[in-house]
């Protein structure tokens, strides 16, 4: 399994329009290229940072290749003008996986957008 970490600064005021954006492309972006999705998060200093699994390197370069382009364009739109600063922070292997993904029934801590 691949990780990709993404940090991005947004501009001020267009927050909930990048999380909308970042959560709608990212559902494209699984479906198309067949990640195994993402995690959004906020740091100390406001800025965002993706968490996003990948089958491989291979399958997270191909659709790096391709600008993770899909098919939402209003969603894609809003992601870019939104962004002040971006970029690709960390690219890792997973060595050892000891996540426990939540109970189906568990309490959502915080929203979908």
């Amino acid at each position: 399994m691949f990780i990709a970490v993404y940090r991005w600064t947004v501009k001020p005021g267009m927050e909930d329009r990048f999380v909308r954006a970042w959560h709608r492309g990212t559902l494209r972006i699984t479906a198309i290229y067949g990640s195994y999705g993402s995690r959004i998060h906020r740091n100390e200093n406001g800025d965002f940072v993706g968490y996003a699994q990948w089958p491989s390197r291979a399958a997270w370069e191909a659709a790096e290749r391709n600008h993770f382009q899909h098919d939402d364009a209003e969603a894609a739109h809003d992601f870019r003008d939104s962004i002040a600063d971006h970029g690709t922070i960390l690219r890792m292997e997973v060595l050892d996986d000891l996540l426990v993904p939540p109970s189906p029934h568990a309490p959502v801590l915080s929203g979908t957008p």
